[in-house]
């Protein structure tokens, strides 16, 4: 068995026997067709394991804090969807050139009080980030404090002639 083979299945344990704040049941899993739509909304491919989790696991509603957010619909949770949220962030950061939102960095999980946990789904290793609506900070869970990152100024500029 794979290490993710092995981590899928320790998530759908747990899944099947947790439920974050606000989910009752935990959602069926995606159709095949949906991380597919999912990727031609937002522009970029999803990591697979991201993509594994929404097929085999459920639509969100697992995971820490509020949970993994639906992919593509509003979940009975009330917190809008993955692709919703990052298109609402890239069209606020395209508003408020002060607090851009990098381009491919999915957010996944509502931690409450604008902390989200997001996918960069640009980096080669899907890394995974925390914005506390002040900055991004990779997740490494054995720092006690999180490594700021810098380097998103590069993907929320404007390229010339295009819009961000």
């Amino acid at each position: 068995m794979t290490e993710n083979e092995q981590l899928l299945t320790s998530v759908a344990d747990k899944a099947r026997n947790l439920r974050p704040w606000g989910w009752t049941s935990l959602p069926e899993s995606v159709d095949a067709a949906t991380p597919a739509r999912a990727e031609a909304a937002l522009g970029f491919p999803l990591p697979p394991l991201l993509a594994d989790l929404y097929l085999r696991i459920g639509d969100g509603g697992f995971g820490p804090e509020y949970g993994l957010l639906a992919l593509l619909d509003s979940p009975p949770a009330g917190e809008p969807a993955a692709v919703t949220q990052y298109l609402a962030n890239r069209e606020s950061g395209r508003e408020d050139p002060d607090w851009p939102w990098p381009e491919g960095v999915l957010p996944i999980s509502h931690w409450g009080c604008a902390m989200y946990a997001c996918v960069d789904c640009h980096s080669s290793q899907a890394t995974v980030l925390l914005s506390d609506g002040t900055g991004w900070y990779e997740e490494m869970n054995d720092d006690v404090e999180p490594t700021p990152r810098t380097d998103f100024r590069i993907r929320t500029a404007k390229a010339p002639g295009k819009g961000a």
